[in-house]
């Protein structure tokens, strides 16, 4: 594997254990909702997020991420329509994405 991609890939590794400890085992929508600095960092680990995969595809097109366009949009809405970004399309995809991406990631770095 590429060293650069290995690199990007322990950068998405590191991402999502961060947004994990940022919201703890309790994970409650309304704690977050509530609580502006966990909001920032774990929008701001999702744009490391979706850069790194960005980074990953223009590298090697056909490097298997799914979702990988999708990862990189809502990277890309966050940093530039900020405004337009709903406390609940974040939490659908922190609880619902990132499992997903996790084990990819995992299972990318064991190869």
């Amino acid at each position: 594997m590429d060293i650069n991609i290995k690199t990007w890939l322990v950068d998405i590794q590191q991402s999502i254990e961060e947004i994990n400890d940022f919201l703890g085992e309790r994970r409650d929508f309304f704690a977050y909702q509530n609580d502006l600095k966990t909001k920032k960092a774990v929008e701001r680990n999702l744009e490391i997020i979706g850069e790194a995969v960005n980074r990953i595809i223009k590298l090697d097109q056909n490097f298997p991420i799914s979702e990988a366009k999708n990862i990189i949009n809502t990277r890309n809405r966050i940093i530039h329509s900020y405004d337009n970004i709903s406390d609940e399309v974040i939490w659908t995809i922190v609880s619902r994405d990132l499992p997903i991406l996790k084990a990819q990631v995992d299972k990318h770095l064991m190869e």
